[in-house]
Formats: structure tokens, sequence, C-alpha cells
């Protein structure tokens, strides 16, 4: 018998409780952390009278910064432990983030962003690691889900600080806030403790002087198919997210003539479509298998790209924006859940790491691309582009030796 969230919840042992509240307060913080660059890019255009390129790659070098955080810390959470690692990811984006209080010029930025980038993308996998290992893989989808969501709550929190913050005390004040995370990581050292499963994965590992490194993502060629095919899918992921959440307010208001007075309201009705989209994609993926969870999703992502080009109205945009949050980020949670049924144990934190930042970084620059397409083409032929992206993703999640054999 399937058991429902409540009885779930109850038959949770401690341990589970505290890995499931600090990978979503941790997703949750490194979200705002990420939220508090967009907010605050206008004004250190206009306080530090930079070009729009210059504060362009803000965004970028923090992206790149996530791929080389996700690749050492990926390493190193695979080496000495996920819960050590997760600690130390949250110390350096959590100080990284509040020495921005500091920064009063355009390189110490980059070299702030840089360390924060590192800091945020080392925590994705070493947390998706502490769940995977924690539950069983029939829960991984749902469970995913729920710390992805932790991510749209420090979303909501990062808009609601900023707009008091930066009007009173400037954007600099904003980022102070980014220390809050050094309280988590005391509790996690006190509370969460190492998986019976990763205990036993590293010992073997060492008895038998098992290589940890990248290279084992590509170890033969149907493997290094796979991490390449799964890094595909997830640079559709973040393009789309990216590229979206970016310009999907002022590409309406520029092609239909529209303007939306509640931007905020637009903001809260994507993220709550959002966080919908990601529970009922891992409840599908739970009860049916990641085939059928990640074909609905992409087939519906590519479609509802078009409907955009029906909207006519302030309401229908903000409707326009949950259901296309709804499909297109919705899967967000299941790339990890997938990423660690499809590694080892002694890998899976590098698995995730390497896979969703490669996707960050690469992804990121769809921004710039919409962009490119918006000042040649109309409106129906960038939605086009997009939605073209989520075909080539469903086909190559198709086509995955891997994702065949996964059942739920």
């Amino acid at each position: 018998m399937q058991q429902t969230s409540t009885q779930f919840r109850h038959t949770m042992t401690k341990n589970q409780k505290w890995v499931m509240a600090s990978t979503a307060a941790g997703f949750s913080l490194e979200n705002m952390d990420i939220m508090f660059l967009s907010f605050a890019l206008a004004p250190i255009i206009a306080e530090l009278h930079i070009s729009s390129t210059a504060a362009g790659w803000i965004g970028s070098i923090t992206n790149l910064g996530m791929l080389a955080g996700g690749a050492i810390f990926g390493l190193v959470g695979d080496r000495i432990g996920r819960v050590k690692t997760f600690t130390y990811t949250i110390f350096i984006f959590a100080f990284a983030t509040a020495a921005m209080f500091f920064a009063h010029s355009l390189s110490m930025i980059y070299t702030m962003r840089f360390l924060a980038g590192i800091g945020a993308g080392g925590e994705y996998g070493v947390g998706i690691a502490l769940i995977a290992e924690n539950f069983r893989p029939s829960q991984l989808g749902r469970l995913t889900s729920v710390a992805a969501i932790g991510g749209q709550v420090g979303a909501i929190f990062a808009a609601v600080m900023a707009a008091y913050i930066i009007p009173a005390f400037g954007w600099n004040a904003l980022f102070l806030l980014g220390i809050i995370p050094v309280v988590l990581t005391f509790f996690i050292r006190r509370h969460v403790h190492e998986s019976s499963e990763f205990i036993t994965a590293h010992a073997h590992a060492v008895e038998t002087h098992e290589k940890i490194a990248v290279s084992r993502l590509f170890a033969t060629p149907a493997l290094a198919l796979q991490t390449l095919g799964l890094m595909v899918m997830t640079i559709v992921q973040i393009a789309g997210y990216f590229g979206l959440m970016n310009w999907l307010p002022s590409i309406v208001q520029k092609q239909q003539g529209l303007s939306v007075s509640g931007s905020s309201l637009w903001m809260v009705a994507t993220i709550i479509g959002m966080s919908i989209g990601m529970m009922v994609f891992g409840t599908i993926m739970d009860n049916l298998g990641p085939r059928w969870a990640f074909g609905i999703f992409l087939l519906g992502s590519a479609s509802v790209m078009f409907a955009i080009l029906m909207v006519k109205s302030a309401v229908a945009l903000i409707l326009a924006g949950a259901l296309i949050g709804f499909f297109s980020n919705g899967m967000f949670g299941g790339y990890g859940a997938v990423i660690s049924r499809l590694y080892p144990t002694e890998i899976r934190s590098t698995a995730n790491s390497i896979i969703m930042n490669v996707g960050r970084a690469i992804g990121g620059f769809s921004s710039v691309v919409i962009g490119l397409l918006m000042d040649h083409y109309t409106l129906a032929v960038t939605m086009g582009c997009l939605s073209a992206l989520y075909i080539i993703s469903f086909l190559v999640m198709e086509a995955l030796p891997g994702m065949r054999k996964l059942a739920h």
C-alpha cells in the first residue's frame, strides 16, 4: 500500500529527518545567495558605472565557480565523507557572500562571487548524496524534489529581504545576510551522521585502493555516453530556467506591450508553480519511474513555451509564468535522484557535482543567447528555440540505456 506523506514523515528516523531538514535548508540558503545577486545587479551597475557586459560576467563567474567547486568538493565528499564536506561548502559560500559587504570594486565582486560559487557548487552534490544514502531508491524522486523546493523558499526570502534592505541600506548590506548559513553548520555537525552505506563503500574503496577521480565518470564508452547525455539534459534544464526567469517578464512586456504592476506577484506565482511541479514530478517518478516523469515534463516544457505567445493581459502573464515554471523547473530535483541511482556510492558525490555544475556553467549563458535571439528574431522564433532544446533533451533521455533500466 502506498504510504501517505504524513505516514512517511512519522516513519523517518531522527537522522533521516535531520538529513532532509539540513539539505533543504542548505539549498534554500544557497539559492538565497544566488538571488541576492539578481536583485542587487541594477544598483551595482549604477554605483560602479559598469557596462551590462561587465555586469553579466558577475553571474557567469559565479557559475564557473560552481563548476570548480563541484569538481573539488564532489571528490572531497567521496573521499572524507558527506557531512564534513557539506559543512565546509556552507562555510565557504556563507563567508564569501557576507564579504560582498566590503566589495566596492568590480575585481572584488568577481573574486567573492567566484568563491561563493565554489561553495554553492560543492554543496549540491554532497547534499544529494546524503539524501540518496539515507533513503530507499523508491523515495528519491519526492525527497530530492522536497530539497529542491527549499531553494524556492530561499528565492522568496531573498526577494522580501531585498525589497526592504536595498532601498534603506544599499545593496552591500543585503549580502551580510549571507552569514546566516554558518549557524546551520553547527546543527549539521551535531545531528547528521554518515550513512552505513557510505561508511561501507568508503572502507571498501580504501581497502582495495579504489581510485576516486572524475575519470571514473568516463571509464567505459557506455559510461562516458551516459555522463555526457546527462550533462546535455542538465544544460537544457539550467538554460531553460535561467533564460526564462531572467527574460520572461521583459519579453512579454516588450513584445505584447504589457506592464506587470506586481512583478513580485509574478515571481511568487512562478515559484509556486515550480514547487507544485517539483512535487508532482517526484510523485510520478517514484510511482511510474524516471522515464515517464522526464518524458511528461520535457514534452510538457516544449509545449508550454508557446503559451507565452497567447498572453494578452497581466493576469495571463502570471498564469503563464506559473505554468512554464511548473514544467520547466519541476524536473530539477529528479536529476539528483537519477544520477544517484546510476552511479555507485563511492563516486556518487562526484557524479552529482560534476554533471549538475557543467549544466550550470554552460546553461547559465542562456540569458545571453536569448538576448541575442530577441535582438534579431521574433518572439515565436525565440520560444521555438527553447522548445527545441527540450525536445533534444527528451531524445537524449530516451537514448540513455541507464534510464531504461531504472524502475520505479
